[in-house]
């Protein structure tokens, strides 16, 4: 979906559709690792699950009462027992050596050249940007709260806008600190490949490191209270220019 963005251009946008199966299209290396990993679990599954319904099948037919009257007296069989134990082992070892790939990779903070604080509020989003000071020396610092649907303009989409959306720039890296100020939230983005917990009194880090412009639609993952169904997240990623603009209005505002 094609929606305006807060400068002059039409960028894609990533939210949920109408009866969506797969995954929102990744934007980030992480998001691509971890489609590429489903797809690659997918293969194992749909083999295992093809090959036991065959055998089982098999089974039901060639052992059946009227196809065969004498009940077979074997008890154990050495050679498929050795086949049915080495096989899942080595299926497992191959599935462990992307996965566990993926996860180093995501847990991997690199030299981030913009640090984001991200709170969790009952029942929004603050978001500071502790690298930028104005003349007071105060940071900027804002909240995001969900558009209500009465306030909603043609286009945009019920219970995923905010009126303050966090602005990122694109191939840039971003470091992510996620807290709470009172019960449990998660920050998660799907187009991302971003979920972190928001836990009080404790920070937790992600990476960020988006390779296209676009509005990436999210929302709080932990149940947190009456209103968890309605603390969305935005982000929108822009050119680097576009995000000094951003940043120096803010600062002067």
């Amino acid at each position: 979906m094609l929606v305006f963005s807060i400068y002059p251009t039409f960028i894609f946008s990533d939210a949920p559709e109408n009866w969506q199966l797969s995954f929102q299209d990744p934007a980030t290396p992480i998001m691509e690792g971890i489609i590429n990993l489903h797809h690659d679990l997918m293969f194992f599954i749909c083999v295992i699950s093809i090959f036991v319904s065959w055998m089982l099948g098999k089974t039901l037919w060639h052992f059946e009462s009227t196809q065969n009257s004498s009940p077979s007296s074997l008890s154990h069989g050495t050679l498929i027992e050795v086949i049915w134990t080495v096989t899942p082992a080595f299926i497992l070892l191959l599935i462990a050596v992307p996965s566990f790939s993926l996860l180093y990779a995501m847990d991997e903070v690199i030299s981030p050249a913009i640090t984001i604080k991200t709170l969790g509020r009952q029942w929004y989003w603050s978001y500071e940007y502790s690298d930028y000071l104005n003349d007071e020396n105060e940071a900027i610092i804002y909240d995001s709260y969900m558009i209500p649907e009465e306030d909603l303009k043609v286009g945009q989409l019920r219970l995923l806008e905010v009126d303050n959306r966090m602005v990122v720039p694109i191939n840039t890296h971003i470091r992510v600190i996620v807290s709470a100020a009172d019960v449990l939230h998660s920050w998660a983005v799907p187009s991302l490949g971003v979920k972190c917990d928001a836990i009080p009194g404790r920070l937790n880090q992600i990476s960020l490191f988006i390779k296209r412009e676009g509005l990436y639609y999210g929302q709080c993952s932990e149940i947190c209270g009456i209103n968890h169904g309605f603390m969305p997240i935005v982000v929108e990623a822009v050119a680097l220019p576009n995000y000094i603009s951003w940043i120096s209005n803010k600062l002067s505002e």
